[in-house]
């Protein structure tokens, strides 16, 4: 099987690179090194059956040729980070919206199967309950730039299962619910590694609003396990699915956690969300996953607590 990976330089995209090598796939990574780095497919670089596009999705000609030679896609490259959306939203739309359009478009043009990578985002401001597949999606107002990348996304999906329905095109869409683990970076404005790295630098851990707000973490070993299973599965083409970790916790609990898991004398403070992005920002109460009906489908359970997710981003 040939597999492309978009922003397969990234977080993610190279976790998820790494783990198609090992099934023995043929990997072609297209990446801008936007958010992505070198650095992270450094051990697989020169591997046989890996070859890398330094380019934009946006760049057809490039991905046509990518598009034609291969069998799957699994298109991860979005503009990431809510800080980084905050502070380049026109960029935010253009590759999350049109770079999604483009693959698409190709994957129909050759008829290749497409995994798109969507995210917890679109939920909103929903706080009721842990969040199913069919749930109703709360936004903000247009004019709270914070909810341009919930949106892009969220059209992303539209679009994706417009092309299923109308066109066949098989796709599959996983909502990534905080995916984290070795190579995410803070510097887009990622807690869990901003944390750590605070931590063990001894600089206080900055913790933003009062810290009641609750997030769910998965190991980005168990998102990129379960993907490829996704895209093996006939019956989740044109479905959408949950990919996560359903143990919540409070961003305070999580700060002091971290605080103890690296013997750090840094305190905790807060700050509000204005000072961090200026005002107006909003942020979402919950987030936390249904994850029943990928456990049904293929048989997903998140093998990481959260103890274990924070120890492996402390050792990397």
């Amino acid at each position: 099987m040939k597999a492309l990976i978009t922003g397969g330089a990234g977080f993610i995209g190279s976790h998820l690179a790494e783990r198609l090598l090992e099934l023995g796939h043929e990997v072609f990574v297209i990446d801008n090194l936007w958010t992505g780095k070198l650095a992270n497919i450094e051990k697989i670089q020169n591997h046989e059956r890996l070859h890398l596009v330094v380019d934009t999705i946006l760049n057809e000609s490039v991905m046509n040729e990518l598009v034609f030679k291969i069998d799957h896609i699994y298109h991860l490259a979005a503009a990431v980070g809510v800080k980084n959306i905050m502070d380049h939203p026109v960029e935010t739309l253009d590759i999350n919206v049109k770079g999604t359009e483009v693959v698409l478009r190709l994957a129909n043009r050759f008829k290749k199967k497409v995994f798109i990578s969507s995210t917890s985002e679109i939920y909103g401001k929903h706080v009721e309950h842990n969040l199913s597949e069919d749930d109703n999606r709360v936004m903000g107002t247009v004019k709270k730039r914070r909810w341009a990348y919930a949106c892009s996304k969220t059209l992303d999906e539209f679009l994706a299962l417009a092309y299923f329905d109308e066109k066949k095109l098989p796709v599959v869409i996983g909502r990534l619910f905080n995916t984290v683990g070795p190579r995410q970076t803070g510097q887009y404005g990622m807690v869990l590694p901003t944390f750590v790295q605070s931590a063990l630098l001894g600089k206080p851990i900055t913790v933003y609003g009062d810290g009641t707000q609750t997030r769910s973490f998965a190991h980005v070993n168990d998102v990129v396990g379960a993907i490829p299973k996704l895209m093996e599965e006939p019956a989740a083409e044109g479905d959408v699915f949950n990919v996560g970790n359903d143990a919540e916790v409070a961003i305070n609990d999580l700060a002091q956690k971290v605080k103890e898991m690296t013997g750090s004398r840094s305190e905790i403070e807060h700050i509000s969300y204005e000072k961090a992005y200026g005002p107006g920002f909003e942020d979402m109460e919950r987030r936390c996953p249904n994850i029943e009906k990928i456990k049904k489908l293929i048989g997903f359970e998140p093998s990481y607590d959260l103890e274990a997710i924070i120890q492996s981003v402390i050792d990397y």
